[in-house]
C-alpha cells in the first residue's frame, strides 16, 4: 500500500498536512487507540505504540491538553524499531469533545478530538431521559462537532411515538436515528449516514448498546458486548477509547460509558435557542426570569409554550457551567477568555495579534 494512503484515508486533511510541514524532523500520525498513558498511532509507515514526551507532559496545562483518540500528533519516530515513539505535540484540533472530569471542580477531560459528528446514544428503556439529552447537546454543540441522536433498542420501546415527539421538541432540528440489534436495515441507514473520511464518536451511558452499534456498523463481531443487569442499568463493556475504520470509508470512535456528563463550558445558544430567543424579548435586559414584569420566558411557561422542566434544567446547567447571571454575549466572552487563558484572556490575545500584524507589515 502507498505510504501516504494510510494516513490520508484517516482524515489527514490539508490543514493538518500544512501544520506538519512546519516540523520536517517529526512524523505526523493519528491516534486510533488510548489505554491509560499508551497510545496506538497510525503514521505514513503503519501503526506504532507511543507515549507523551516529558516536555509535552511538563508543558500541558490540564488533562484536556493531553492527546486523545482522534488527535493528529507529531512523533519523534514513525516506528518502534528504535524504542517507543514520543508524542512531541498535538496539531491544532478542528473539534474537541470535552467534559468536566468526574469528582473534580475544574479539571476538564477530553473524550475525543477532530470528530465531525457525535452520536448521542440513548436506549429506549429506563435510560431515556430528556434532561440528560439536553446536557449532552450543550456539551456537543460546544465541541465544534454536529450532534445526532441515535436511539437504540427500538424493539423493546414503549410509547415510542411519544418519546420521539418529546425528543424532537427539545433537540430543535437535530437528526434522530433509530436502531435495533434485531433489524439489520437500521444499521444500513446508519452506515449511509456516515460519509467517507468522516469521523464520528459515540457517547452515552453504559449499557445503551454502543458496542453492539459498532459491531453492526462494522458488520462483524469486533467488540465484546454485555447484556443489561436486572435493574435495567448497563454493564461497562468498553474500557478504552478506540477508532475503527468502516467499510464505507468513514471512521467511528467508541468510548466508555459516561456515568456523569459534567459541564465546564457549554453551548446554550444552540441547545436552548428557544429560551435564549424568549429572553431577548424580556422587558428588562437583566431579567432573571423570576417575578419581573414583562418576562417573556415566564409568559411562555404560563401559556404552555415552554415546559417548566426544560427551563429549570436550563437554569441548572447555566449555573453548573459558571454562567449564572450572564446573557448570551457574556457567556460567549467567558468562553473565549477560557480558550485564551494562557495569554491572559481574549482581550490580551487581541493585543498580541495586533502587535503581530504590525510586525508583519
Amino acid at each position: 500500500m502507498n505510504k501516504t494512503y494510510i494516513l490520508n484515508h484517516l482524515g489527514f486533511k490539508e490543514s493538518f498536512e500544512e501544520q506538519a510541514k512546519a516540523h520536517p524532523n517529526l512524523y505526523p500520525g493519528r491516534i486510533i487507540e488510548q489505554a491509560r498513558d499508551k497510545y496506538r498511532v497510525v503514521t505514513h509507515f503503519g501503526e506504532t505504540i507511543a507515549e507523551v514526551s516529558g516536555k509535552f507532559r511538563y508543558e500541558a496545562l490540564e488533562a484536556a491538553d493531553f492527546p486523545a483518540v482522534g488527535d493528529f500528533v507529531l512523533l519523534d519516530r514513525p516506528t518502534e524499531d528504535a524504542g517507543t515513539a514520543q508524542i512531541q505535540q498535538c496539531l491544532t484540533r478542528q473539534s474537541a469533545l470535552i467534559r468536566k472530569a468526574a469528582g473534580t471542580t475544574h479539571e476538564r477531560q477530553i473524550i475525543a478530538a477532530n470528530v465531525d459528528k457525535v452520536f448521542i446514544c440513548m436506549s429506549l428503556n429506563e435510560d431515556f431521559n430528556l434532561r440528560r439529552a439536553e446536557r449532552y447537546l450543550a456539551l456537543v454543540w460546544d465541541s465544534g462537532a454536529v450532534p445526532t441522536f441515535v436511539l437504540t433498542k427500538t424493539d423493546i420501546a414503549q410509547d415510542l411515538e411519544k418519546k420521539l415527539e418529546d425528543l424532537q421538541q427539545i433537540s430543535l432540528g437535530v437528526d434522530i436515528l433509530m436502531t435495533s440489534a434485531y433489524d439489520e436495515d437500521s444499521y444500513l441507514s446508519l452506515r449511509e449516514y456516515i460519509k467517507q473520511e468522516e469521523t464520528v464518536v459515540l457517547v452515552g451511558s453504559s449499557g445503551v448498546g454502543k458496542s453492539t452499534l459498532i459491531n453492526g456498523l462494522l458488520a462483524k463481531q469486533k467488540l465484546k458486548t454485555n447484556g443489561l443487569r436486572h435493574d435495567g442499568k448497563g454493564r461497562h463493556t468498553t474500557t478504552q477509547r478506540q477508532l475503527f475504520k468502516l467499510p464505507s470509508g468513514g471512521m467511528i470512535i467508541d468510548t466508555p460509558g459516561l456515568r456523569e456528563v459534567g459541564l465546564e463550558q457549554a453551548n446554550f445558544s444552540e441547545t436552548f435557542s428557544d429560551i435564549v430567543e424568549l429572553a431577548s424579548c424580556c422587558k428588562f435586559s437583566d431579567c432573571s426570569h423570576g417575578n419581573e414584569p414583562g418576562c417573556a420566558v415566564q409568559e411562555a411557561i404560563e401559556q404552555g409554550q415552554l415546559s417548566q422542566e426544560r427551563f429549570s434544567n436550563y437554569q441548572k446547567l447555566i449555573k453548573e457551567a459558571g454562567y449564572d447571571g450572564m446573557n448570551a454575549k457574556e457567556i460567549e466572552r467567558r468562553k473565549l477568555d477560557t480558550m485564551f487563558k494562557e495569554m491572559g484572556g481574549m482581550k490580551n490575545a487581541r493585543k498580541f495579534l495586533k502587535k503581530k500584524d504590525k510586525r508583519v507589515y
